[in-house]
């Protein structure tokens, strides 16, 4: 049975060139061949574009047969023949102007459209009025550092005629870096906001696109209206997405290389972009093209880093608004409570509340609240479907005392504010929280070790009360064995080897492609050496720590059996109970 697909005439032209082609049948307004390799009575159509002589001319320059049908002259068939080629033409005109007013004018939709795939070739940007981006600096909390750098851009966008006089000339991008969620984007627009200029957004991935040369057109379009609508802000979110490293790509992008290329030119090219002020995200600026982030293109590198306590507090004040708030919430505690938190952790921390208080059907957000969303932000929901059988249990319960009692007598670990044995989360059959007292943005060589030890004191109570472990522990033997070799091969917290750095940071690639740098059989033999060697003595402490309170370990286990979580004071009084075994302040 003979079957007849339908094709687009640049495909069949692809396949002419490619010699693809065994036979082809010119009729009127259509063109009809077959592959040779087609299977069967397989068919092609497609429409013709262009005379029939120009289709000729072009099968006999590529070699392939074919036959012309003659054109039937009658009154219909010209009528049907006009009416087809006015919709093609009305057709045409509607896509065209479709993709004008999605981002590009008429002109600019014609002139892009047959050589970028119909119109594709358009900017997508999405364009705010003059400020009208409904966010200032005063919806941004936590950032102070951030919003006095990039004031600067905002009084130039006011008032340039104050910086040209002397001669000043403004940055001409500014990047914003920082680790996910911490308000980069809500920066940008807060900077639109303040200076009342307009704002025109993408994303680093919409400027790429199946077609060549598309994403280089865009990023021309981007520029054209930005220049028409000057003074102005172009936000590209996500650069990392066009702007990764030309020398990291082996294979070779040709479309994301002629973008970036374009983005370059139009940044600081051979004409200049007057009243354009380019705003970048990243959480990835290593990764970027060296000649993107030179001087004259983005000359000012702004951190938005996630915030200390204090900016957790006014971060937490800014969501707060939104919410009603029992009379006992603290929000400094709170900010206390979630160290390392970045704006949109707190954000949803947050929401998360709300939810609780509406679930427990509260007319208000108590501080009971918060502390269950974080506990189920940091920790996962509560499994109390999850049913333990009683020897199960007795492990868990024992394992997580073991943490807490190491943990009490360890320095930079943060105080044990709770223990639980309800299983929370995919894999969490029971935790020990510990809560920082402050920021701390440095770890001691003490406080690492300490922190190894408090990982490995669930196995080592497993070990004294069961004389045997469990797969409880591979999770903490994990981290511990993690912050052991960092100690070795990245913090040079070894006397054998040295402040030598012989594995590179995790997102930073050396010459091999690897982060292990080239070494010797007998330093990596020496690096296992030390790794073990710190694992054992951290053991070896833990062990003897829950040994010297062995009657601690036993009357806390019971009574967390009991009741399930233990926090509070009494928690903290039992804890107060702890002893340090002699001789353990000479390992720290």
């Amino acid at each position: 049975m003979e079957t007849i697909a339908q094709s687009i005439y640049s495909e069949f032209v692809q396949q002419v060139q490619a010699q693809q082609v065994a036979k082809v049948l010119i009729q009127a307004d259509r063109i009809d061949y077959q592959l040779k390799a087609a299977w069967g009575n397989q068919r092609y159509q497609t429409r013709s574009i262009g005379s029939v002589a120009d289709v000729q001319g072009f099968l006999r320059d590529n070699g392939v047969e074919f036959t012309v049908v003659p054109e039937v002259n009658s009154t219909a068939s010209g009528l049907i023949g006009l009416l087809v080629s006015a919709g093609m033409m009305f057709g045409a005109w509607a896509l065209l102007n479709k993709f004008s007013k999605e981002g590009s004018d008429f002109g600019n939709g014609l002139g892009n459209g047959f050589g970028s795939g119909f119109g594709n070739g358009g900017s997508k940007a999405r364009v705010y009025g003059n400020g009208k981006t409904g966010v200032t600096f005063e919806d941004v909390a936590g950032v102070d550092e951030a919003k006095r750098e990039l004031q600067e851009v905002v009084d130039f966008l006011k008032d340039g005629e104050k910086y040209r006089s002397i001669g000043a000339k403004l940055p001409k991008g500014v990047l914003l870096v920082g680790p996910p969620g911490t308000g980069k984007t809500l920066m940008a627009k807060a900077i639109a906001g303040e200076a009342g200029v307009p704002f025109l957004s993408m994303s680093g991935s919409e400027f790429v696109e199946l077609y060549v040369g598309v994403g280089a057109s865009r990023v021309r379009d981007l520029f054209n209206q930005a220049k028409r609508k000057a003074p102005c802000i172009i936000f590209i979110d996500e650069l990392d997405a066009i702007g990764k490293s030309r020398g990291n790509n082996i294979n070779g992008n040709d479309e994301r290389e002629q973008t970036l290329n374009q983005l370059l030119t139009e940044m600081d090219g051979f004409d200049g972009n007057a009243g354009v002020i380019v705003v970048a995200a990243t959480n990835r600026p290593e990764v970027l093209d060296a000649a993107l982030r030179r001087p004259g293109r983005f000359d000012r590198q702004v951190l938005v880093d996630r915030p200390d306590k204090i900016g957790r507090a006014q971060i937490l004040k800014v969501h707060g608004a939104s919410v009603r708030l029992g009379a006992d919430v603290d929000l400094d505690v709170i900010a206390t409570l979630t160290s390392g938190f970045a704006g949109a952790d707190l954000a949803n921390l947050v929401n998360e509340s709300a939810l609780m208080a509406a679930r427990h059907n509260r007319t208000s957000i108590a501080m009971a609240d918060f502390k269950e969303a974080f506990e189920r932000v940091v920790a996962g929901l509560e499994k109390r479907s999850r049913v333990l059988n009683p020897m199960e249990r007795q492990i868990v319960a024992y394992h997580e005392v073991g943490h807490a009692l190491v943990g009490a007598l360890m320095p930079g670990g943060g105080k044990v504010s709770k223990i639980s044995i309800v299983p929370r989360g995919s894999s969490a059959l029971g935790y020990t929280m510990q809560t920082p007292e402050e920021d701390r943005f440095l770890m001691l060589e003490n406080e690492l070790k300490g922190r190894i030890a408090t990982l490995l004191g669930g196995r080592s109570a497993e070990e004294i009360v069961f004389g045997r472990v469990s797969t409880g522990a591979s999770d903490d033997i994990q981290k511990a064995t993690d912050l052991a070799q960092k100690a070795v091969t990245q913090y040079g917290m070894s006397e054998s080897l040295g402040p030598i750095a012989f594995e590179s940071q995790q997102s930073q690639f050396l010459d091999n492609g690897t982060t292990r740098r080239s070494i010797s059989s007998e330093v990596s033999v020496e690096i296992d050496r030390l790794l073990k060697q710190s694992i054992d003595e951290a053991h070896a402490v833990a062990i003897a720590i829950l040994r010297h309170n062995r009657s601690l370990l036993e009357s806390v286990t019971q009574r967390l059996l009991e009741v399930e979580v233990l926090e509070g004071e009494e928690l903290a009084t039992l804890l107060a109970q702890v002893q340090a075994p002699i001789g353990i302040e000479d390992w720290l």
